[in-house]
């Protein structure tokens, strides 16, 4: 299983903070975007931001980046300052 959490905005607007994805059909994190997308029409608008930033456990990371059965994998937007 990939853990999956979900902070700031994006957590308020799934309406859920974390989740659990099957490892076995996800190889990356673009992919495992993708399927999360399909969850309907508030997970496609909320992760179609390309400024999306994700980290890998724990570590900064890309889109592209390989995934493992028991990763965990978080999704923030982006960091603004004032």
């Amino acid at each position: 299983m990939i853990r999956v959490l979900f902070f700031a905005g994006l957590r308020e607007q799934l309406g859920c903070d974390r989740l659990e994805a099957e490892a076995a059909d996800i190889t990356s994190i673009a992919e495992l975007r993708g399927k999360l997308a399909q969850k309907g029409s508030n997970w496609q608008s909320a992760l179609a931001n390309e400024q999306l930033q994700v980290a890998l456990n724990q570590q900064l990371s890309s889109m592209d980046a390989s995934l493992r059965d028991g990763d965990e994998v978080a999704f923030f937007p982006p960091v603004t300052g004032g």
